[in-house]
């Protein structure tokens, strides 16, 4: 089911649209008559909103698409446990799906973040919705249980002891409420952006609108708590599209020197570094990205030929 609000005979990238998901809601946006699908996913905490300067320009060659995953955005966010569980296997079904239902055949999934895990997850389970996969600063899962040996005394110690407060609602509640101010949510993108000057009062704004969903604190501590799920490294040891890999080399969360190993994978056919670029190249520097991507997608997929599929 789908539903469109408001109504639009054209596809735009400020229309938010809806879809049903096994019972919940699902914002996205399309925008693009021609060329091939992009599906572009958003990391934790983001929003569809995240691609705000990527949509127009990729919608000059491609028909995109981005969309709010289950729990962030203006997508419904069902309580955690309870009703559906947020992991890494539900995004990637929830992918999948939408791709069938509403791109309406394989797409090239581009992800930022947590994203990437999601596209990889979707490209190693339902292989036949995706072209080919694009990472920009894939979340390294640095706190993951398996990865004890990478973590100092102090993380192996605390991340348990802080995941298990937050499973106290009152505790997680708090928590969350400290969070989701515009003094903090500025200070920790100040931490994320090496392009401080991309960090302004509209983007903060659009980070912390769906934080006043009532349901948001259970969403961001199931989250948070979520130790468990698929390393990037064994999503890309079973990848079989092609992928592109865009690091912003000054990303302080995701090391560019661990972030390297990614190269020794058979499916990663390109790996970009783009200087003085921080955790989210896509808005920091959104005319790097647009271009690296507009052009690894159309040397895959020559433009007459989806031009040609498009108009079938």
């Amino acid at each position: 089911m789908v539903s469109v609000s408001p109504a639009s005979s054209a596809p735009s990238a400020e229309v938010d649209r809806f879809w049903r998901w096994r019972g919940f809601r699902i914002c996205y946006r399309q925008s693009g008559e021609t060329g091939p699908a992009v599906v572009l996913v958003h990391g934790f905490g983001a929003s569809i909103g995240h691609w705000r300067d990527n949509i127009p320009a990729l919608a000059r060659s491609c028909r995109v698409y981005a969309l709010d995953l289950l729990g962030f955005g203006k997508s419904h966010k069902p309580t955690p446990g309870l009703v559906v569980d947020y992991t890494f296997e539900t995004w990637g079904d929830l992918l999948a799906d939408f791709c069938r239902d509403i791109v309406g055949e394989a797409a090239f999934l581009v992800g930022n973040s947590i994203g990437c895990i999601v596209v990889m997850q979707t490209a190693t389970t339902h292989p036949e919705w995706v072209r080919g996969v694009v990472q920009l600063n894939c979340s390294l899962r640095l706190l993951h249980d398996k990865r004890p040996a990478t973590q100092s005394w102090f993380k192996r110690m605390g991340a348990p002891l802080l995941q298990n407060l937050l499973g106290i609602k009152p505790v997680g509640d708090f928590f969350f409420t400290q969070l989701a101010t515009p003094k903090t949510v500025r200070n920790i993108l100040l931490q994320a952006y090496k392009r401080q000057e991309r960090v302004t009062e509209e983007l903060i704004e659009l980070l912390i609108e769906p934080a006043k969903d009532p349901r948001a604190s259970d969403v961001f501590v199931a989250f948070t708590r979520y130790s468990q799920g698929p390393l990037p490294e064994e999503l890309l040891e079973r990848l079989t599209c092609p992928t592109l890999v865009v690091w912003g080399a000054e990303d302080p969360w995701e090391p560019l020197e661990l972030a390297r190993d990614f190269e020794n994978y058979s499916a990663v056919d390109r790996f970009v570094v783009l200087e003085g670029v921080g955790h989210c190249p896509q808005d920091e520097a959104p005319e790097e990205v647009n271009g690296i991507l507009s052009e690894w997608i159309l040397d895959l997929v020559p433009l007459s030929a989806t031009d040609e599929k498009s108009s079938l």
